[in-house]
């Protein structure tokens, strides 16, 4: 019977090799390498940096107080000017009519006075000999008073002619940048409606930025984000510029916090001699939040967990353990870690992939070493 006989012997074969694989024993993965690093621990200055907007000290608008026709504009578009300098001049001359005519009735009215009190010297006698009487001194007398109240309205009518005249010179009120003209010569303008040109008052000049609710806490109780404290200094950088080099000083914050988005509008006083600095431009500005004793590292050792930031530390068992932490600016390209972590904790600072909370790893110590300032560390680098 020779095909029963084939057909078992491929069951016979499976029965023998059964025993056989379930006895072989399995391959250990290896834990997987991470390189870990105690955080380095010195005295910093830290620096919180913000986008600030560049405005101008002041801004006038220059619009005409008199009526009239523009004789003459002495200025450039776009030039400096000094304050009291002369910008545009009004036809004067129907104000310099005004002003003769106010002289005019001026001297109108003193004449009346001067009548009024020769007529009060003659009847003055003649009332005291009873020759004339008392009603007649009363009324030379109303007469005076009424001369004397008509010479202090053409003295206020003067007055007013003489500085409507002066508003026929339109100097500028401060120093700074003019701005284009808006009227030419023999244009006419309306009293407070016409606008002339604007003046921007550069030197000094305002850098203006939020910070938040929680960063506004922490540096007024470091007695920081007070205008005018001690240590208010502030630096400035344009877009194409990597130094600090251009200073200034907190010298105004909000009286309160935007319930919109929470933060405190505040603002910086920096000199621009070279009127280099331009208003409506960005720039990026550092307000010194204090010193002390501060740990770092690399943004390589840092990672994400939903809300918070995280970084991996490797226990004495090799076993990875997560530390919720704190993050502060960067100084000498490490992070400052404001609390979660301690000088001693070995911190997971390349392999960060392979490394996952509560399995074991092999860790190798490398130790920190901070860069140039703005740059990465070297771990952040072989990283």
């Amino acid at each position: 019977m020779p095909t029963p006989f084939r057909k078992t012997l491929p069951l016979l074969a499976l029965a023998m090799a059964a025993p056989l694989s379930l006895s072989t024993p399995a391959f250990a993965q290896p834990a997987p390498s991470v390189t870990v690093a105690q955080p380095v621990q010195r005295r910093v200055t830290e620096w919180e940096e913000h986008i600030a907007r560049l405005e101008p000290s002041a801004r006038v608008e220059l619009r005409a107080r008199v009526s009239g026709q523009v004789e003459q504009v002495h200025f450039r578009d776009g030039q400096l000017v000094k304050a009291g300098d002369l910008l545009f001049t009004i036809d004067p001359r129907p104000f310099e009519i005004a002003v003769e005519s106010a002289r005019a009735e001026l001297a109108k009215a003193q004449a009346r006075l001067d009548l009024a009190q020769q007529d009060i010297d003659r009847t003055a006698p003649l009332v005291r000999d009873r020759i004339a009487p008392q009603a007649q001194l009363d009324s030379r007398r109303a007469a005076q008073r009424d001369a004397q109240a008509a010479i202090a309205a053409a003295r206020a009518q003067l007055r007013q002619a003489e500085l409507e005249l002066s508003w026929t010179e339109v100097r500028a009120p401060q120093a700074g940048r003019v701005s284009d003209r808006r009227v030419d010569a023999g244009n006419l303008v309306q009293q407070s409606g016409t606008l002339l040109t604007t003046i921007l008052a550069l030197d000094p000049i305002y850098a203006t930025f939020d910070i938040s609710e929680a960063d506004f806490l922490r540096l007024s109780r470091a007695g920081v984000a007070r205008a005018g404290s001690e240590g208010a200094r502030v630096g400035l950088r344009l877009a194409d510029e990597t130094n600090w080099e251009r200073v200034g000083q907190l010298d105004f914050v909000d009286t309160a916090i935007d319930p919109r988005s929470g933060t405190m509008r505040a603002r910086a006083l920096l000199a621009n001699a070279d009127m280099f600095l331009t208003p409506g431009s960005f720039a990026r500005l550092r307000l010194r939040a204090g010193e002390g004793e501060a740990l770092l590292l690399p943004d390589a050792a840092i990672a994400a967990d939903q809300a918070a930031r995280v970084v991996m530390t490797v226990a004495a068992d090799g076993t990875v353990v997560p530390k919720p932490v704190a993050l502060g600016p960067v100084i000498d390209g490490l992070r400052v870690v404001r609390s979660g972590l301690s000088a001693q904790d070995r911190v997971i600072v390349a392999g960060l992939h392979r490394a996952r909370p509560g399995t074991k790893v092999t860790a190798e110590a490398a130790p920190l070493q901070p860069g140039q300032p703005g740059a990465p560390s070297r771990l952040a680098e072989a990283r």
